[in-house]
């Protein structure tokens, strides 16, 4: 196991999942509850990561986030290196990639709660934003929980985009999916089918919990 490339990983993974939640209720609540001009293209848009090949994706942010462009440039002026090729480079592109992963299974959260419950609590006197933090918030859980979840998995199994924008650098970018190329390049097929089978095991535990998730929710609402 390439602990380092592991550690990597994690971190990569948790700070996306933490930054992206936030954002994903906020963004999902406005899909789920609001209707406006070019609703469906920006829904389009977050759903694009989801059919477009990641080495596709992967150049598009490198170009994005190159030294020839406004991003890239600031960034350095402000940092002194490069956003490629660097781990706070991999991260945004983490964000972008993982979009949908953030944003869809809340979205189908809100859209299934009864607008007549959203109702019943503004007239009972509750405000908007209590509303969202006491009736909302506790009903579209399980879909958060498996946003997170998702977002999770879905980083810790990344190997395009990755690559493309963040190169293989040890300590810095090198993921444990790079990792497990780098060991079936040098034939060492020991070591590549440790860390797949980790990877296996996480992927398969994450879409466990979230079909548990999906299930109790389900059940709460048929009681």
């Amino acid at each position: 196991m390439d602990w380092q490339a592991l550690n990597v990983s994690l971190l990569l993974a948790g700070l996306t999942a933490l930054i992206l939640t936030p954002v994903g209720v906020f963004v999902a609540r406005k899909l789920a509850w609001s209707r406006f001009a070019g609703r469906n293209f920006i829904q389009a848009l977050i759903a694009l990561p989801l059919i477009l090949p990641p080495t596709v994706l992967g150049f598009y942010l490198m170009i994005s986030l190159g030294e020839l462009s406004p991003l890239g440039r600031f960034y350095q002026g402000i940092a002194g290196e490069s956003l490629v090729f660097s781990f706070e480079g991999i991260l945004l592109a983490s964000i972008i990639f993982n979009i949908p992963f953030a944003v869809q299974p809340v979205q189908r959260s809100f859209e299934s709660i009864p607008i007549n419950v959203r109702e019943a609590a503004w007239c009972s006197g509750l405000s908007g934003w209590q509303t969202f933090w006491r009736i909302e918030l506790p009903l579209a859980w399980p879909g958060i929980v498996s946003a997170g979840i998702l977002t999770i998995a879905h980083t810790l199994g990344e190997f395009g985009v990755v690559l493309m924008v963040g190169g293989n650098l040890a300590g810095e970018t090198r993921t444990v999916a790079i990792a497990i190329y780098d060991r079936v390049q040098a034939f060492d097929n020991t070591g590549a089918a440790t860390m797949s089978a980790a990877l296996l095991m996480i992927s398969l535990l994450s879409i466990t919990l979230i079909y548990f998730l999906t299930d109790r929710a389900g059940h709460h609402e048929r009681r």
